[in-house]
């Protein structure tokens, strides 16, 4: 064939070719529809936030004792096949938070007053644990001229000092209220409650989709508390059990301490360690000495949080270490330590919604 002929057909054969390939492009109409949906849904989200924000003090408690409450569901229906009252066994719930937090409390408050009572001596004996880092730390100078020299003359304004902790750690007298008032509600009326968020749907199959996913966020929650409980007494026993073995006055302080804080990813677990070096440095004469007890816990927690949690929880509620960062992230940001609580609960909850309505499971129907 002459070159003249084959190059026409060449031509011919791009032309069809790239007309074939050629897409129209997307209509006006649809793209800004797309765009106004996105732009509605992220307002709406904005709003919404801003009225987690706003609203704090009365959505905080009352978001806590429902998921509280869910948590609470597999002991409550137990209750019930004992033929157990729901107002007793709601009672006796408010009754447990209660004693709770009066146990920790005065756990945590008589220590507290004793170190506070001798907190010139303290920063005393701190400071000169220090005074060994000082070669080569320019910001050791500045913090020492802040304190000033010497150990006479030094006041501390001790009221000062804890006053934003106390108020930042510790919920209002009102919303502790709302909490147990609303707690003891919940589980009063849970059958009803959850027979009206079932019949909210009409179709046949959004209702068992809705029992479903009632089902799945009442036993993933109560799975993973239940476990991170036991799990947190574990390590609780243990890092007092190792703050005796070590030396450390009050070794059930930090046991306590480490079993509250632990419900708290990646936060709870560094104020521990922040916690004992500085109980290290009070009580021993060196900085190797006080720094056996934060490296013994550290370990522990890492051999807990990447080992042992894993594989007693299991695989389907083995979340994403990214995943309970930005929640913790977040929720912490909004609400604080209470939030920082909720946080690793509401990553589990909207995992179950997701998982139930937009991933195909054939699954048995629920009971």
């Amino acid at each position: 064939m002459d070159r003249t002929q084959a190059r026409p057909s060449a031509a011919r054969m791009l032309n069809e070719l790239d007309l074939t390939d050629r897409r129209p492009p997307p209509a006006p109409n649809l793209f800004w529809r797309q765009a106004a949906q996105m732009a509605t849904v992220g307002i709406f989200l904005i709003m919404f936030g801003a009225f987690l924000d706003l609203a704090r003090i009365v959505v905080l408690p009352i978001v806590s004792a429902a998921v509280i409450g869910t948590m609470l569901g597999p002991l409550a229906r137990i209750a019930a096949r004992r033929r157990i009252p729901a107002w007793l066994f709601a009672a006796a719930a408010v009754g447990f938070f209660l004693l709770l937090l009066q146990v920790i409390t005065a756990m945590v408050l008589a220590p507290l007053i004793d170190w506070i009572g001798r907190t010139p001596q303290l920063v005393d004996a701190i400071r000169s644990k220090l005074e060994t880092l000082e070669r080569g730390m320019a910001a050791f100078r500045s913090l020492q001229s802040l304190l000033g020299s010497g150990n006479a003359g030094m006041t501390i304004d001790i009221a000062g000092l804890v006053k934003p902790t106390v108020v930042f750690l510790t919920p209002t007298l009102g919303e502790l209220l709302i909490f147990l008032t609303t707690l003891f509600f919940v589980l009063l009326d849970r059958a009803d409650l959850r027979k009206h968020m079932i019949l909210l749907f009409k179709d046949q199959d959004d209702r068992l989709r809705a029992i479903r996913i009632l089902n799945d966020i009442e036993r993933n929650l109560s799975r993973y508390i239940g476990t991170v409980t036991v799990i947190n007494l574990a390590v609780g026993a243990l890092t007092a059990l190792g703050a005796w073995l070590v030396g450390l006055s009050n070794p059930v302080l930090f046991g306590a301490l480490a079993y509250v804080c632990n419900y708290i990813p990646y936060i709870g677990p560094a104020i521990v360690v922040l916690v004992l070096f500085g109980a290290g440095l009070i009580s021993f004469p060196s900085l190797a000495h006080a720094g056996v007890a934060p490296m013994l816990f550290f370990a522990l927690t890492t051999i807990e949080g990447h080992i042992v949690t894993p594989n007693i929880v299991g695989r389907r509620l083995t979340l994403s270490p990214l995943g309970v960062f930005l929640s913790l992230a977040f929720w912490t940001w909004l609400w604080g330590p209470v939030g920082a609580f909720l946080s690793v609960p509401f990553l589990i909850l909207g995992l179950v919604i997701v998982r139930n309505l937009f991933v195909e499971d054939a699954g048995e129907l629920p009971e």
